[in-house]
């Protein structure tokens, strides 16, 4: 569970019971706050849709250019976006190209300067006739991440929030605590992630927005995966982005607060004796323990301009492979009250379980928390006694900003290696050569295992750690799966998802491509030898073997056996 850091009082045992005395109060004060605090009723939620004729815009006509120089049958064409560098521009080619409609879809947008640059174009586009609609899941739109809703003020820009927290927008712990009387509701997150231009072009994947997962986090980064999308399949992406914005869980801002509300929670951010609001840069998640991360977040005061350097991706340009292709997303009463708003075996988990159970020769498996419950397990089984090989790269407990999440997985590491699967666990500190996955995030020195260069917009490298975040399944190397979804129990009944199912021999290959190179330098194989598990590094490798968490401190090995025991693997 969400957890702030331990008082420094409660470290003197004078002045212990005083620091839990406290505790005590603020818990009351919390639940008595949380029975006063309600959201608004009777909110106007005008309904709007996707443009119907995108191929009336300059993209749709582009998509029709491209398709028609390809001779391709397929009508959707795809790119996979490997480097932070073509993930952060491709998102400025959308912006810039758009001349209609632009609809965003996200877990967290982050206040700082990756941001600043997508929304000092997101703000031209709309000053130029574009409509911009936003839909942002509520639970990380506080402290200075909250100055990013000023965008719902704007000419031509709606932004609505995605079932909304009732409380205070200062600090989050401060929201968790005043809807503690709904505790079951704040579990249920739409983790959905989608950035759509004239229904023509469009990007899924696992990629937030903010410095941390586009390389230039100035403690930690992500390494993360997208993919660009054109034609039909571009389509489904905005029917799924209007069937959530025009959800009753979607609040308009408005309804929520106002200039004066965002002004207050501006204000002690720029006095001398203001609490520290600034947010971690990884999106942080329920009723998880979220590694503490040092990261100064801008403002953001009025979404002004800054300088843009980067170069937007041309379209024109960028391959694109031409493929069968289907969406699998979540209905949006998964998110709803009450646990009887989805089907059993009607999530996108599901149907992901059912496309890996026919699987052949070989399912190679990306996702940063992986718990995988004995639904899962059951798949892993059948899978093995017939012969299919398995792959599985998550984070190691070092690489890992949840550890709670570790601890549900750690649970099941015996039995998966039992079976056959061959796991492996991503280091926090990487170095060597590149072409692996999150090409361009320098985790460590000049070079990573994930790539080379600095972060996006001319930004220095990075110093921190690294830290997986990319969600795919690649099947028998010839059907692709890359979306927002992580293989665990949290995403299969907490948080809708959304991710795009492409059947091609050719972007599979490029995928495994990714892994393997990020295998083969940066990542331990786990076994299992003399009843004991042991991680090996690769050949050649400038890190070494180990017999225990590698490069995990004492400390967060003790808090992981602490949590291991305790909480259910829905809950992680």
């Amino acid at each position: 569970m969400l957890q702030p850091r331990p008082s420094a009082a409660l470290s003197s045992p004078g002045r212990g019971w005083l620091a839990l005395l406290r505790i005590v109060a603020m818990a009351m004060l919390a639940a008595w706050a949380a029975g006063c605090a309600n959201l608004p009723t009777n909110v106007a939620r005008p309904v709007s849709h996707a443009l119907e004729a995108p191929d009336d815009t300059a993209l749709g006509r582009l998509v029709q250019q491209r398709r028609a120089q390809a001779t391709a049958r397929s009508d959707s064409g795809f790119r996979l976006l490997d480097s932070v560098d073509m993930a952060f521009t491709s998102r400025l080619a959308l912006i810039e190209n758009a001349q209609r409609t632009l609809d965003l879809q996200y877990y967290a947008i982050h206040a700082d300067g990756s941001t600043e640059q997508l929304l000092e174009r997101i703000r031209a586009a709309a000053a130029r006739g574009v409509r911009v609609r936003i839909l942002l899941d509520d639970f990380n739109s506080v402290g200075a991440d909250a100055q990013v809703l000023r965008l719902a003020f704007l000419n031509n820009v709606e932004l609505r929030l995605y079932n909304p927290l009732p409380g205070s927008r200062r600090s989050l712990v401060g929201r968790i605590f005043t809807s503690l009387a709904d505790f079951g509701q704040v579990q249920k997150r739409m983790h959905n992630k989608l950035f759509i231009a004239d229904n023509a072009w469009g990007i899924a994947g696992g990629r937030n927005l903010g410095d941390a997962y586009f390389g230039r986090g100035e403690d930690s980064n992500f390494v993360d995966l997208d993919v660009l999308a054109a034609g039909r399949i571009v389509r489904d992406m905005s029917a799924s982005f209007d069937t959530y914005w025009n959800n009753e869980l979607a609040f308009p801002v408005e309804s929520l607060l106002d200039k004066k509300d965002l002004d207050r929670l501006r204000t002690p951010l720029n006095a001398a004796s203001a609490p520290d609001v600034s947010q971690t840069p990884q999106a942080t998640q329920p009723a998880r323990v979220t590694a503490t991360v040092t990261h100064t977040a801008s403002v953001l005061p009025d979404v002004t301009t800054t300088g843009v350097q980067s170069r937007a991706l041309d379209l024109q340009q960028v391959a694109l492979t031409w493929a069968p292709s289907a969406l699998m997303v979540d209905k949006p009463g998964k998110v709803g009250p009450g646990d009887d708003e989805v089907d059993a075996g009607d999530t996108l988990i599901d149907g992901l379980l059912a496309l890996m159970g026919q699987a052949k020769t070989d399912l190679l498996i990306v996702s940063p928390y992986f718990v995988p419950g004995q639904p899962m397990m059951k798949v892993f089984a059948d899978l093995r006694q017939r012969g299919v090989r398995i792959r599985v790269l998550t984070n190691s407990l070092a690489s890992n900003d949840a550890p709670a999440a570790h601890a549900g997985y750690a649970r099941y590491r015996k039995q998966l290696l039992a079976l056959g699967v061959e796991l492996y666990e991503m280091r926090a500190e990487q170095e060597g050569s590149a072409g692996g996955l999150g090409s361009g995030i320098n985790a460590h020195a000049s070079k990573s295992a994930f790539g080379s260069g600095g972060g996006v917009g001319g930004s220095k490298a990075s110093t921190g750690r690294a830290s997986l975040h990319s969600k795919a399944v690649i099947i028998d190397a010839r059907l692709a799966v890359i979306g927002s979804m992580n293989l665990d129990l949290r995403s299969q009944l907490k948080n809708s998802e959304v991710a795009l199912v492409i059947r091609s021999p050719a972007l599979s290959r490029d995928s495994i491509r990714l892994v393997e190179n990020s295998l083969a330098k940066g990542a331990y194989r786990l076994e299992w030898t003399n009843g004991a598990l042991h991680w090996r590094a690769p050949a050649g490798a400038p890190f070494k073997d180990a017999d225990s968490e590698p490069e995990a401190s004492t400390k967060l090995k003790l808090l992981v056996n602490v949590l291991g025991p305790l909480a259910p693997d829905e809950m992680l």
